[in-house]
């Protein structure tokens, strides 16, 4: 008895059917979330047995699971809505940077955990770019590389979708 994979864009969710017959497996079920929703046939992903592990380069964010990028950037709307674009607080961007650097953990580079600390004291964030722009490896200062790998990580965890651990009878889902 096959299982069948169905995909819904409408709430970005994967579902598994079990389906009895090779018959049943041809259909397209509703979704069990909500009958309106629109769903697609996916195939199923092999299953991988061993220690191999995903090559994450030079991603700060590496293991850092959705829910926690979830509150992390709903807290960036959050403080970078109070921000004053024109003339910030540091101190108000270094608590912001520290909640960033908890998270990434070790995978913090020392030069961003001075670039926080000094933000906390109150130093001018013109004169720490100036000083530590270089962390970014190219034109752009230290907190924007920090915010282009958020964003980053954002996007990549949305665009991933949510795996329902349900196994669906397709019987119960078919017109």
């Amino acid at each position: 008895m096959p299982i069948y994979e169905f995909y819904s864009p409408d709430n970005n969710k994967l579902y598994q059917f079990l389906a009895r017959s090779l018959a049943q497996g041809a259909k397209i079920p509703r979704c069990p979330d909500n009958p309106a929703f629109r769903m697609e046939r996916r195939v199923s992903r092999f299953a991988v047995i061993g220690n191999a592990k995903e090559d994450t380069g030079d991603d700060p964010f590496a293991g850092i699971d959705d829910a926690k990028m979830e509150t992390l950037l709903a807290d960036m709307e959050k403080n970078m809505g109070g921000l004053d674009e024109a003339n910030p607080d540091p101190r108000q961007l270094g608590h912001f940077m520290r909640k960033i650097t908890d998270m990434m953990g070790d995978n913090t580079p020392p030069e961003l955990r001075e670039i926080v600390k000094r933000l906390e004291a109150g130093e001018d964030p013109d004169k720490l770019e100036e000083k530590f722009g270089d962390l970014a490896g190219d034109e752009e200062g230290a907190a924007d590389a920090l915010f282009a790998q958020v964003m980053k990580k954002a996007r990549s965890s949305r665009s991933q979708p949510v795996r329902d651990p349900k196994l669906y009878e397709i019987r119960d889902y078919l017109d």
